[in-house]
């Protein structure tokens, strides 16, 4: 008789993390494309400018003024949320007091008249901010081609 050794197979208990990983790398680009989009909850335009912007580690005041010249206010990376100029002042002064290195932005939008922003900045200025910043949006490069032809 012959003796036949059979060699147990040993099973291996892995789980494979590749589709994990595919599912999460898809997500994170969802979550950087789309959170841009979250922080202009107003419908403006910005301006377009040439400018660089700067790089600050702190979350800017951020004040909008909306093509009908209303405004908004976003403290701190909260909600933004509709605002009368008194509430403004008052809210933004209480602000800065307590982060006084805080950056002061405003968007207007580039169809209100510029008068409603220079009032927008004229209030910052009544609620103590020594320097406010204007936002736009980078010069788009014209489609097609660099030169006339």
């Amino acid at each position: 008789m012959q003796n036949l050794h059979r060699r147990k197979r040993k099973l291996k208990a892995e789980i494979n993390v590749v589709p994990y990983i595919d599912v999460m790398l898809v997500l994170l680009i969802i979550f950087m494309v789309t959170a841009p989009l979250l922080n202009l909850g107003v419908d403006i335009q910005l301006p377009q400018s040439a400018a660089k912007s700067l790089q600050n580690d702190k979350q800017p005041i951020l004040v909008s003024v909306d093509k009908d010249g209303n405004l908004y206010l976003t403290l701190g990376g909260e909600k933004r949320e509709p605002i009368e100029a008194d509430a403004l002042v008052q809210k933004v002064a209480a602000f800065v007091r307590q982060n006084p290195q805080v950056p002061v932005l405003i968007g207007g939008d580039e169809r209100v008249d510029y008068g409603r922003v220079y009032q927008a900045m004229v209030l910052l200025q009544q609620a103590g901010v020594p320097r406010v910043g204007l936002m736009s949006q980078p010069v788009q490069e014209p489609r097609g081609g660099h030169g006339r032809g």
